[in-house]
């Protein structure tokens, strides 16, 4: 069985803090899905140079972490 993974590519700004990432919610800062994806998932991001960084995820552990957006309440706090 063939597992489905996706690549989310993220992008620094010079003071570290994230402008650009993929696979973001609607209602959520690049920074706040940054920090939601750094907590929930376990060894899946890798550092590149440039200011950029790749989150690899299977599609299961993609929207397991998109679930709080999903019934449009937004993560808890």
């Amino acid at each position: 069985m063939q597992t489905d993974n996706v690549m989310i590519h993220v992008r620094f700004a010079p003071n570290g803090t994230v402008t650009e990432i993929g696979e973001r919610p609607s209602g959520i800062s690049a920074q706040e899905w940054f920090n939601h994806l750094s907590n929930t998932t376990l060894n899946t991001y890798e550092g590149l140079s440039g200011g950029r960084g790749l989150f690899r995820l299977s599609r299961e552990l993609l929207n397991t972490a998109k679930a709080p957006w999903n019934n449009g309440k937004g993560a808890p706090s």
